[in-house]
C-alpha cells in the first residue's frame, strides 16, 4: 500500500533544504493521494488539491518581460518538479492516476460546449445563470469541463494559469503522457474532433435562425458561409484523424470562416441601421466564440508534436477556462450582449440631444423662449399635481393619476416644441459621448470640452427659464384663483407642508432629488429602447402599409407613419417618465422605503403657490431653507442624469476612463480660466 511512502521520500527528500515544512508536507500528501487513489473521484480530489496546493503560499506575482509569471509565484510546483526528477516511481504513479483520469472521463463537452452561452436565447441563458449563483450544480465527474469549474474558481486563478511560462507548462504536460498509455491520448483525439463538430452545428444553429438569416445577404440557405462552413468543418476532421495532409482542408475551412466573419459583420450594420435585438446579438456572440475556438483547435490540428504544439495547446485551455469561468457571470452575459443595444439607445438619445445645444445667439433665445414657455404649462401641471392629492383617494390612483398627468404634460411640452430643462441632461450627454468617440487626433480635447461648454449654457439658460417662469406663473395663478374664488389655492396647512419637505436639512430632499435625477436619466434609456424597439420591427413601414390606408387613404397612413418615427421616442421617454414621477412616491410607501421624487421644476411651481398661500407670513426662516431644497434639485436633478447618462454612454462606447478624467480636469480649467462662457448668451460672432 503507498499510503505514505511518497510522503516520506518527500521528507527524506528536502530535508536537508531550507522549504517550508507545511509546503514539503503537504506535497507528500498531494502526491501519495494522488498515486493512492483507487476511483475517478478519489483520483479528481488528489488531482484537485495538488493544484491548490501549488497555488497556496505563493509569494506576490511577479512577471516577466513576456508577462509570465516568475520567482515566488511559482516556487511550489518547481519542488513538485524537483521530487519528481529523483523519484521514478512517484513519477510513474502520478502519470498512471492522470492516464486513468482521461481514460474514464470524456472531454467533449470540455472542447465543444464549456464556456459557451446557451442555446435557448439571452432571457434563458441570463435566468440558468442566476439559479446556478444560488443551486449547487449537479455532480458529473465524468465531464472532464466540471473540473475547471472546480479548478479555477476566481479570477486570480484563471489569469494564473494564462501567465504560466511555457517551460512549467510542458513540465506539467509532461505528467499526462506516457508510452503505454496511447489508447487513453486516442480518446481524446476522438472527443476533440467531436468537440469540433459541435462548434460547427452551434455555428450553423445559430447562423441559421430566422432573425440571424433574415439579415444576411441574400440568397439560399446553401449559399450561406455558415452552412458551407459545417461541410468544410467535416472535410477538415475526417481529414485530421485519417493522419493525411491538412493544407487543402485547412486552407478552406478558413476561407468559410473568414466568409463568416463577413457576413456577421453585414448582419451588424443591418442592426445598427436598422435596430438592435439582444437576441440576435446572443447569436453573434455565440458564433464569434466558437470561431475562435475552431481557429485554436485547428492550430494544434496542424502543429507537430513539440513546443509550438505544447503552447497552442495552453492557449486553447487558457481559453477554455477562461471562458468557463465568465459561463457563470451575470456581469459579462449582460455586458456583452447589451453594449450594442445600449450604444443604439445613447446614440438615438444623443441624435435629440443635438436639439438642445445653441451654438448661435438666435439658437440660445429660442432655448430661453421654449422654456419659458415650458416653465408657463408646469404651472398648471403643478396646480393639477396638488388638486389631485388632496382628491383623498386610494394610494394607487393617487399615484396613477399624478403619473398621467405628468405624462400628459409631458406630452404637451413634446407636442408644442417647449422645453423642460430637466429631461435635457441624458440628451445632450449622448450627444457629448457621441461627439467624444467620432473625434481623433490631438484636438480632440479642446474640441469636446468646447462641446461641453455650449450644453452647460445651453441648460443652465433652459433651467432658469423654467425655474423664474413656472415660479411667477404659479403666483399669477394663484392671485387670479383667490380674485375668482376669494380663497388661495393652498390652505396655510398645505402651504406649511410643502415648505417642511422641501428643506434640505429637516426632510430627505438631497436624497430625493438625486433619486429624480436617476429617474430622469432611466426614462431616456426607455425613449431609446421605444425608438429602437420601432426601427427593429418596421413600425414605421407596417403603418404606412396598413390595410386602414384604403378606408383613410394611403398618403394620410405614411404622414401617420412619418409621425410616428419621429416622435416615438419622444413618446417612451415622456410617459415613463410621468408615470415614474408619479407612481415611485406610491411604491416606497407600499414597501416602506426612502422614494419619492422632487423635480426642481414642479416643486418650484408648487413653492410659489406655497407662498402666495401664506400671503405676508411667507417670509422667514422656512421659505430660505425651502428656497435652499430648490437649489439643491436643480443641482442634483441636472448632475445626476447627466453623470449617469455620460457614464453609460462611454461604457456603450467603449471610451477609455481615463479619458474622462481628462476631459473631467480641461473642462474644470476652462471654467477656472473663462467662468463666463458657461453662463452668458454666445459671442455675437457665433
Amino acid at each position: 500500500m503507498l499510503s505514505d511512502v511518497f510522503t516520506q521520500q518527500v521528507h527524506a527528500h528536502f530535508r536537508d533544504r531550507r522549504e517550508d515544512a507545511f509546503a514539503v508536507a503537504g506535497l507528500g500528501r498531494c502526491v501519495d493521494a494522488l498515486a493512492s487513489a483507487t476511483d475517478l473521484s478519489a483520483r479528481l480530489s488528489a488531482w484537485v488539491a495538488l493544484i491548490e496546493w501549488a497555488r497556496t503560499g505563493q509569494g506576490p506575482s511577479t512577471l516577466d518581460g513576456e508577462g509570465m509569471l516568475q520567482g515566488t509565484a511559482l516556487r511550489r510546483w518547481h519542488m513538485l518538479f524537483d521530487f519528481l526528477d529523483v523519484s521514478p516511481a512517484a513519477r510513474g504513479a502520478l502519470q498512471a492516476s492522470l492516464a486513468d483520469i482521461l481514460h474514464e472521463s470524456e472531454s467533449t463537452n470540455l472542447f465543444g460546449v464549456a464556456g459557451l452561452p446557451g442555446e435557448r436565447g439571452f432571457l434563458a441563458e441570463f435566468s440558468d445563470r442566476l439559479v446556478r449563483r444560488v443551486l449547487p450544480a449537479p455532480a458529473d465527474e465524468h465531464d472532464l469541463a466540471r473540473l475547471l469549474y472546480r479548478l479555477y474558481r476566481t479570477s486570480e486563478q484563471v489569469e494564473r494559469f494564462a501567465r504560466l511560462p511555457p517551460g512549467v507548462f510542458e513540465r506539467i504536460a509532461e505528467l499526462f503522457v506516457t508510452p503505454d498509455h496511447g489508447e487513453t491520448w486516442r480518446g481524446v483525439a476522438r472527443d476533440f474532433a467531436d468537440g469540433f463538430r459541435l462548434l460547427s452545428a452551434r455555428v450553423l444553429s445559430e447562423g441559421l435562425s430566422e432573425k440571424v438569416r433574415a439579415r444576411c445577404r441574400p440568397g439560399s440557405v446553401a449559399a450561406l458561409p455558415v452552412f458551407r462552413l459545417n461541410s468544410a468543418s467535416e472535410t477538415l476532421v475526417q481529414t485530421w484523424q485519417s493522419g493525411a495532409d491538412l493544407s487543402a482542408p485547412a486552407q478552406a475551412w478558413r476561407a468559410q470562416r473568414s466568409a463568416c466573419r463577413e457576413e456577421m459583420e453585414q448582419v451588424a450594420h443591418r442592426l445598427e441601421r436598422d435596430g438592435v435585438s439582444v437576441d440576435i446579438v446572443y447569436a453573434m456572440e455565440a458564433i464569434e466564440r466558437c470561431l475562435t475556438r475552431m481557429d485554436l483547435m485547428l492550430t494544434i490540428m496542424e502543429t507537430p508534436s513539440g513546443a509550438q504544439r505544447l503552447g497552442a495547446i495552453h492557449d486553447l485551455l487558457a481559453l477554455l477556462i477562461a471562458a468557463n469561468h465568465r459561463d457563470r457571470s451575470l456581469r459579462h452575459l449582460i455586458s456583452t450582449n447589451l453594449q450594442l443595444l445600449q450604444r443604439k439607445i445613447v446614440e438615438r438619445s444623443g441624435q435629440a440631444g443635438e436639439h438642445y445645444i445653441a451654438w448661435t445667439r438666435a439658437e440660445y433665445r429660442s432655448i430661453w423662449l421654449a422654456a419659458a414657455g415650458g416653465g408657463l404649462l408646469t404651472v398648471f401641471t403643478a396646480a393639477f399635481k396638488t388638486s389631485i392629492a388632496g382628491f383623498g383617494a386610494p394610494p394607487f390612483v393617487t399615484g396613477l393619476l399624478s403619473g398621467l398627468n405628468y405624462a400628459l404634460s409631458f406630452l404637451l411640452l413634446q407636442y408644442f416644441g417647449l422645453i423642460l430643462a430637466t429631461k435635457q441632461p441624458a440628451m445632450t450627454a449622448a450627444a457629448l459621448a457621441t461627439i467624444m468617440r467620432s473625434r481623433r487626433g490631438g484636438e480632440r480635447l479642446d474640441e469636446v470640452v468646447n462641446y461641453a461648454v455650449q450644453i452647460v449654457r445651453s441648460q443652465l439658460a433652459a433651467a432658469l427659464g423654467n425655474v423664474l417662469v413656472v415660479s411667477l406663473g404659479a403666483y399669477v395663478f394663484s392671485a387670479l384663483w383667490l380674485l375668482a374664488l376669494g380663497h388661495p389655492f393652498l390652505d396655510p396647512r398645505e402651504a406649511q407642508h410643502v415648505f417642511d419637505t422641501l428643506s434640505p436639512v429637516t426632510s430627505l430632499t438631497v436624497w430625493y432629488a438625486a433619486l429624480t435625477g436617476a429617474i430622469l436619466w432611466a426614462a431616456s434609456l426607455i425613449g431609446g429602447w421605444f425608438d429602437n424597439w420601432a426601427a427593429y420591427h418596421r413600425l414605421p413601414q407596417a403603418i404606412a402599409d396598413h390595410p386602414l390606408g384604403q378606408r383613410f387613404g394611403r398618403e394620410r397612413m405614411v404622414r401617420l407613419a412619418g409621425t410616428v418615427s419621429r416622435n416615438i421616442a419622444g413618446w417612451g421617454t415622456n410617459v415613463s417618465l410621468g408615470l415614474m414621477l408619479g407612481l415611485v412616491p406610491v411604491l416606497g410607501a407600499f414597501f416602506g422605503l426612502p422614494l419619492d421624487v422632487r423635480h426642481v421644476t414642479l416643486n418650484s411651481g408648487t413653492l410659489s403657490l406655497a407662498t402666495a398661500a401664506m400671503g405676508a407670513r411667507w417670509f422667514g426662516g422656512f421659505l430660505l431653507w425651502a428656497a435652499a431644497g430648490i437649489g439643491t434639485m436643480f443641482v442634483l436633478n441636472l448632475g445626476v442624469s447627466f453623470m449617469l447618462s455620460l457614464y453609460t454612454a462611454a461604457r456603450a462606447f467603449g471610451l477609455p476612463r481615463g479619458f474622462l478624467w481628462d476631459f473631467a480636469r480641461h473642462l474644470g480649467r476652462q471654467f477656472l480660466r473663462r467662468p463666463r462662457d458657461f453662463v452668458l448668451p454666445p459671442p455675437k460672432s457665433q
